[in-house]
């Protein structure tokens, strides 16, 4: 979201970061709001998804783990943004008001949720789950 704010020429005037809140940047100066407001829950989701791609595309041993969190932040930031245009809460509310239509949020979480739940589709072994393997 930083980069969107300084690329659109924003200023950022307070930042909150804290463990029982939703993290929020308030800005002084916004004049592209659309687009630093989309770039929270877009990159939230392709920046996790890159880095499974590339710990998937490099064989790494415990790819697993980054891809758990893909499928995590896509699912979150997809139910985030389709709960939130029904609530009209935090950033879903910022884009409705700027402009966006309900429709596109929850084509977002369309996309995401589903994709979110087929990256975690056959991880349950890797964390204990499923049918154990037989004893030999």
């Amino acid at each position: 979201m930083k980069l969107a704010t300084f690329s659109g020429r924003g200023t950022v005037k307070m930042v909150v970061l804290h463990p029982l809140k939703i993290s929020c940047t308030a800005l002084s100066h916004n004049p592209h709001p659309l687009l630093v407001t989309w770039a929270g829950p877009v990159f939230g989701a392709l920046i996790p998804l890159a880095a499974f791609g590339g710990a998937a595309g490099l064989r790494m041993p415990g790819a697993y783990l980054p891809r758990f969190f893909a499928g995590f932040c896509l699912i979150a930031n997809g139910v985030y943004l389709g709960v939130g245009s029904i609530e009209r809460i935090y950033d879903a509310d910022d884009l409705l008001r700027h402009g966006s239509q309900s429709w596109h949020l929850w084509l977002f979480g369309s996309v995401t949720i589903p994709l979110g739940l087929v990256l975690w589709h056959r991880l349950g072994p890797y964390f204990g789950l499923g049918t154990a393997k037989e004893a030999r």
